[in-house]
């Protein structure tokens, strides 16, 4: 009985949290998701939002195992800088998501035989001064069955050095994923995620498309992985590409 209490508890701070730190927040930023379905297969979910017109300016496109951004409009286009990037790879039995370029960085480490802390050595956050994005990073191992999540943040001593903190999960419930974001909430400049990952429910993940602030979110997508390797990838864009 203590356990199915404890199982309950956790899923109601996992609902909580998907209303308290994404729907009552204007602007998380990147997001990432790395948990398992109801039925128990993984799931990983990424969202960009944005503020300006060119971060705006982008839909998710998916091409067999990769999840890239493109621009709705190549002409409206000012900057591609943090902007366009692969943001899904596989490698292996191993399932990336990323918020920026690092992506590809992460997938040589690993088809090198580096871990997931050496194939981001050479990397910090991003320069973009003042708000000093961090670099968020993931990927499900399906033959250690866990899960890993990393950010790369500015560090309060100075931006010209970087905090690197790792997360590893080796337990995940069924319906329930943990979230790692760039930003706490809105400002200027924008404030960085602080502390650990957090619970969301995965009952449904297409809630989080509908948590996230109608004038902010820009496209999402959900990547289900069966234990065999095999997945789908759906994706939700705000805008239409031209």
């Amino acid at each position: 009985m203590a356990m199915v209490e404890e199982k309950a508890m956790v899923k109601e701070i996992a609902a909580a949290n998907l209303q308290e730190r994404l729907a009552e927040n204007p602007y998380p930023g990147r997001g990432i998701v790395q948990g398992r379905s109801p039925e128990g297969d993984w799931v990983q979910v990424y969202w960009i939002m944005g503020r300006s017109a060119n971060s705006r300016n982008r839909v998710f496109v998916g091409e067999n195992d990769l999840l890239r951004t493109e621009a709705a409009d190549p002409a409206q286009l000012e900057d591609p800088e943090n902007i366009i990037y692969n943001a899904m790879r596989v490698c292996g039995r191993r399932y990336i998501a990323t918020n920026g370029i690092q992506t590809d960085a992460v997938y040589d480490g690993f088809a090198a035989g580096r871990n997931l802390a050496d194939s981001l050595a050479a990397w910090h956050h991003e320069s973009d001064a003042p708000n000093h994005t961090p670099r968020i990073s993931g990927y499900i191992d399906l033959d250690a069955e866990e899960a890993w999540l990393s950010i790369l943040k500015a560090s309060p001593f100075g931006p010209e050095h970087s905090e690197r903190h790792f997360f590893r999960f080796d337990r995940i419930e069924p319906g329930c994923g943990y979230a790692i974001t760039t930003y706490a909430g809105d400002g200027d400049p924008l404030p960085s995620f602080f502390g650990t990952p957090y619970l969301l429910s995965l009952d449904d993940p297409a809630r989080l498309w509908e948590a996230l602030d109608a004038d902010n979110k820009i496209s999402l997508a959900v990547r289900r992985i069966a234990g065999d390797g095999t997945f789908d990838t759906q994706i939700i864009n705000r805008y239409e590409a031209t």
